[in-house]
């Protein structure tokens, strides 16, 4: 699937993404969000991120276990398919409300993670990718979930490669080192862009 064009309107829209486990935040199944609430009603207890909590007991809503469901979803392409046709357009959704809240912004950052693979570069005026080696993706993900080897390599699969990505970014940001190091690329980023596009 090509990438399609970028946007081209005066505000600067960035588009930010990543692989799996590459140091990027995730959305769509935000706590007490239409998408959790859904995974919660198909898997029950199996992902529920504190098996103890009582639904409308006053306390925070309640919130998917990603690591759990990941074991469901990564081990059962049937679930997989179920769970992006209920993400992909709950991330089209926020995308739109954040470019409708954010319309007068000079500069607007949308993190999607799974930007290209859901189509959306289209509304975006650049695109820049959190990007690791596959090696440190590899081992970032059995640390954050606590799973195999077999079982991470077959989340990373699911996804469209790092090196699919990469030629299709226009701006590459190198998290293979500490925070700091990562901090400091943003702000190169964001000058270097920003003269590009003034």
């Amino acid at each position: 699937m090509a990438d399609s064009p970028r946007w081209q309107g005066s505000q600067r829209r960035i588009g930010l993404t990543g692989g799996i486990a590459t140091g990027k935040s995730s959305a769509g199944l935000a706590p007490g969000s239409p998408g959790a609430k859904a995974v919660l009603e198909r898997y029950g207890a199996a992902v529920l991120d504190h098996p103890g909590a009582i639904p409308g007991a006053g306390v925070a809503p309640l919130a998917v276990k990603r690591s759990a469901l990941g074991r469901i979803v990564f081990n059962d392409p049937a679930e997989r398919l179920w769970l992006e046709q209920l993400v992909h357009p709950l991330v089209r959704a926020r995308f739109d409300q954040e470019l409708a809240a954010g319309a007068d912004a000079p500069v607007l950052v949308l993190m999607v993670p799974l930007l290209f693979e859901a189509g959306l570069t289209g509304l975006c005026s650049e695109v820049w990718l959190v990007d690791c080696d596959e090696d440190q993706q590899l081992q970032r993900l059995i640390a954050r979930d606590h799973c195999s080897e077999a079982e991470a390599r077959a989340r990373i699969a699911a996804q469209w490669p790092l090196e699919q990505k990469r030629p299709l970014a226009d701006c590459l940001l190198n998290n293979s080192g500490s925070p700091v190091e990562l901090v400091r690329q943003l702000a190169i980023a964001l000058a270097m862009h920003s003269d590009k596009t003034a």
